[in-house]
């Protein structure tokens, strides 16, 4: 396991640690599947939402088709170097279960993952598991944090939030921002 240092780290740390406030977080969305609302969150100001429904990726290495949720994405709109995406796969019904799936499709979202700190929280009143760590994607380094937040009625919300190195330490008010306006609605 690698030492971890700097304001990349720091940032993802600030995320989960705190329940930092900010006035930019004001455009509620709200993940839904078949009709039946899951979970809210707040978008900051000037950040891009992208959604996408259920779809299959191809596992490079074994060819098989793996199934992805409907994917929430955002991202600041003049910066590439920060994004965040929410999932709550049908069928992933525990933090156990959720762990499994982050460990499916964990290639896809960042490559030679190295898992600094896991730690045990509640996100919007619900207990929480938040990995974080580092790695590489689209060969550049970044820091990360993958959280899964154990909703009611056998679901899970799965969050994580990927910072190339060099982003602005500033977005970790932003993305604690998110979490902190995160509520189910079950």
């Amino acid at each position: 396991m690698r030492f971890l240092s700097g304001p990349i780290l720091a940032a993802c740390a600030a995320v989960w640690l705190g329940a930092a406030h900010s006035a930019l977080a004001d455009t509620p969305v709200t993940y839904t599947e078949d009709g039946r609302a899951l979970f809210r969150f707040d978008v900051p100001d000037f950040w891009l939402l992208r959604t996408g429904g259920p779809r299959e990726i191809e596992d490079t290495e074994s060819q098989d088709p793996r199934a992805v949720a409907r994917v929430m994405g955002l991202r600041p709109v003049t910066d590439d170097t920060v994004w965040m995406g929410f999932v709550s796969p049908a069928g992933v019904a525990t933090i156990k279960d959720g762990i499994r799936y982050l460990q499916d499709i964990d290639k896809f979202l960042v490559a030679d993952p190295t898992i600094a700190s896991t730690s045990d929280t509640r996100i919007g009143g619900l207990p929480a598991r938040v990995f974080r760590g580092t790695g590489r994607r689209d060969g550049k380094g970044v820091s990360f944090t993958a959280t899964v937040i154990d909703l009611p009625r056998g679901r899970v919300a799965i969050a994580v939030a990927i910072l190339r190195d060099g982003a602005n330490p500033d977005y970790a008010e932003d993305l604690n921002a998110v979490f902190a306006s995160f509520r189910s609605l079950q």
